[in-house]
């Protein structure tokens, strides 16, 4: 019995914001984040909801508008509609599901890879034999968009996977973890009702770069490791699209080569625990990969949190 991706989707919402939108709004120019970020523009949900994001990419995975099959959805996400009914509860109604387990993960941007590790878990545990994991986010509702070395990074949008147990082993290995004394270096938190904005983002950024390149590497070596599986053997490396630079220079400690990399920041900037299967699903749709190749996943949040996976298409 094995555990495969069947298919893949995603969804972002139709607004742009540029670069050069983002210089009417604070200090910065394009040349500067282009340069320190590759990042050229991010999507934004004007009135879309997390779930609705996740819905449509959920959609964009089955090919149809229902889910009435479906026995497990897992939502990772960090920018919720609400606390409590979970988006992966919402996602499910949406689909005319009334059956299935839902829960949602919060891992920040490792939320995926932990998303996949749980479903992964239960489905060679329990009686489930089909389930979707999504990485949603809405990250523009906790930005605050007079922060310069915030507001230039992050974007809205949504990727799924669909999970099948059969004869063909498709996960072959994780490699996660986190630590939380790292907390004050990205965060979000109350700033109180009176606010401009109820909740914000903060970070580091210089100290979170450092630390995501170490770990994301180490992690990403864990599971080569793990599975006995040689960088040579990866056809495309898919990572948390968070920076370029951290991109490169990850992918150099690993001895992958650049056409081995998928990156799509510069459309979409940094969607948290979206970037990987929205980047997944470009991947597949633009033919990088298809069935039989090795992907290796790779991701940093804030937690810290850390984690990789090698799947078999």
């Amino acid at each position: 019995m094995g555990i495969k991706i069947v298919s893949t989707g995603s969804y972002v919402p139709e607004k742009v914001l540029t670069n050069f939108d983002l210089e009417k709004m604070v200090e910065t120019s394009d040349e500067w984040i282009t340069t320190r970020t590759g990042i050229k523009e991010r999507r934004i949900a004007e009135s879309e909801t997390t779930s609705e994001l996740a819905t449509k990419a959920v959609i964009s995975a089955l090919g149809r508008e229902t889910g009435e099959d479906i026995d497990l959805f897992i939502t990772a996400t960090a920018t919720p509609d609400m606390f409590f009914p979970s988006t992966a509860c919402l996602v499910q109604s949406n689909l005319k599901n009334k059956r299935a387990v839902a829960f949602d993960v919060s891992a920040a941007c490792t939320g995926f890879i932990y998303a996949l590790y749980v479903a992964d878990s239960i489905m060679r545990t329990k009686e489930i034999e089909k389930a979707v994991v999504i990485g949603a986010e809405r990250f523009s509702k906790i930005i605050d968009w007079k922060d310069r070395s915030t507001c230039i990074l992050f974007g809205d949008g949504a990727g799924a996977v669909v999970l099948e147990k059969g004869e063909e082993e498709g996960i072959l290995g994780f490699d996660i973890g986190a630590d939380g004394s790292y907390k004050d270096l990205l965060k979000v938190e109350s700033v109180g009702s009176n606010g401009e904005y109820p909740w914000y983002l903060f970070m580091k950024g210089n100290e979170v770069f450092k630390i995501a390149v170490r770990t994301m590497a180490e992690s990403a070596k864990n599971v080569l490791e793990k599975t006995g599986i040689s960088p040579d053997e990866i056809k495309l490396l898919v990572p948390h699209q968070a920076n370029y630079r951290i991109i490169d220079a990850v992918a150099k400690r690993l001895g992958i080569k650049n056409d081995k990399i998928f990156i799509n920041l510069d459309k979409y900037g940094n969607t948290s625990a979206a970037s990987i299967p929205i980047a997944l699903d470009e991947a597949v749709r633009e033919g990088r990969v298809g069935k039989g190749d090795l992907v290796l996943m790779v991701a940093f949040g804030g937690g810290f949190t850390w984690g990789s996976c090698i799947v078999r298409l």
